[in-house]
């Protein structure tokens, strides 16, 4: 995955939540709200990121409701809040 190249689409399609917790994700920068998500490791944030995922504090809409969004796009910016929030 390449964070780098996740910024663009993290600033774009992802930063409306994860800047600020809405729906219940995890902030970006929020150790220890990422801490069990990265626990799972990331070929499984990038499949819940990719399909859809319902947790306990709220759900991640597939692709983060943007489907004109690659599997590619969506790791890298996986990779780019990860990176942010270790």
């Amino acid at each position: 995955y390449d964070a780098a190249a996740g910024k663009a689409t993290y600033d774009a399609s992802c930063a409306m939540c994860h800047k600020t917790g809405m729906m219940g994700a995890p902030k970006v920068g929020d150790k220890a709200a990422w801490a069990p998500h990265i626990a799972k490791g990331m070929n499984v944030m990038v499949a819940n990121s990719i399909k859809g995922y319902k947790g306990t504090k709220g759900m991640m809409p597939a692709k983060g409701g943007n489907p004109k969004l690659t599997d590619a796009q969506v790791g890298n910016a996986v990779a780019y809040m990860v990176g942010q929030s270790k």
